[in-house]
């Protein structure tokens, strides 16, 4: 049999770099990573490909969308049917995903024979949480589905935010396990503790995106390092994620805003197959957050740079 864990968290919570270090927890095991991203522009991919894992990427879209659930489907049904079948695939849904359905699509009568559910693992951002909690839908079902609570990022946090937190996840599914960690850090012991027997669900459910969620993709041309950081810095805060690979005179870099947060840091395109699309970046925001409105204010402050909304 093959074991299948879902990997879940709002946008920015870490489940990339989680991902890292959950793979080489398992380094004699054959792996397989289905990786999902909202956005055009897929970026998770290239970032887990120094793996040694077989990789699938659906973007534009959440796997359990009817948009791209067939996508999703097909991918798990290629990965049983290799000659030497992967012993343990991890999912990483898109931060935006609604995967409540997970358990009775992968249950489906005759679909996946071959396939052991063994539970989802969500990662909660420990410093946004609250506000995230509060006004994204999906941060909801997320936590709903999860057989292992992750609180990510407790160095950023307060004891009192911690342990608010904490009591909002038990109280929402009492018995489960629930973890405090930094930097993705994951234990072995913890996988164990959320082992369980895949219960008997009804038929799968398709669903549809959260309509308060929203994104573009913005193209970029003419700016440098600090002129990019800048214009960044100006619509950042009135979105949930901004992502991208750009090419600056300085160098490639990677482009990763939570919130109002930026970071621009180098990347090497060196072995990455394939390349990713340059100096496109993919805005998540939703309802109350002016992030058009904010990039359209920001673009005639940068004069002789191109930015175009796609």
């Amino acid at each position: 049999m093959t074991k299948l864990y879902l990997i879940t968290g709002f946008l920015g919570s870490g489940k990339t770099t989680f991902l890292h270090k959950l793979v080489r927890l398992f380094p004699d095991r054959r792996l397989a990573i289905v990786v999902n991203e909202f956005g055009k522009v897929g970026v998770d991919g290239v970032l887990l490909s120094d793996l040694e894992a077989e990789l699938i990427e659906i973007n534009n879209g959440s796997i359990f969308c009817s948009c791209r659930l067939e996508q999703f489907e097909e991918g798990i049904a290629s990965l049983l049917t290799l000659d030497e079948p992967p012993e343990l695939i991890f999912v990483e849904a898109s931060g935006l995903s609604d995967p409540t359905a997970v358990r009775s699509i992968l249950a489906q009568s005759g679909k996946f024979a071959s396939l052991d559910y063994a539970g989802a693992i969500c990662l909660i951002d420990a410093a946004r949480f609250q506000k995230v909690y509060q006004t994204a839908r999906v941060c909801r079902m997320q936590l709903a589905v999860a057989d292992l609570v992750l609180i990510n990022k407790c160095d950023l946090a307060a004891p009192q935010q911690l342990a608010e937190i904490r009591d909002t996840a038990e109280a929402q599914k009492p018995g489960r396990p629930v973890r405090e960690t930094s930097f993705g850090r994951i234990e072995r012991e913890w996988i164990s503790e959320m082992e369980r027997p895949l219960p008997a669900d009804g038929p799968a459910e398709i669903h549809t995106r959260d309509i308060t969620l929203q994104k573009l993709t913005i193209q970029l041309s003419g700016f440098d390092l600090n002129s990019v950081e800048a214009f960044l810095k100006m619509f950042a805060g009135d979105t949930y994620r901004v992502k991208g690979v750009l090419s600056l005179p300085e160098g490639v870099y990677l482009a990763d805003c939570v919130g109002p947060l930026v970071e621009l840091r180098p990347f090497a395109l060196t072995g990455i197959s394939p390349a990713p699309e340059l100096d496109r970046l993919t805005v998540l925001f939703g309802n109350g957050l002016p992030a058009k409105k904010s990039i359209r204010t920001a673009i005639p402050l940068f004069p002789g740079r191109s930015v175009s909304i796609l």
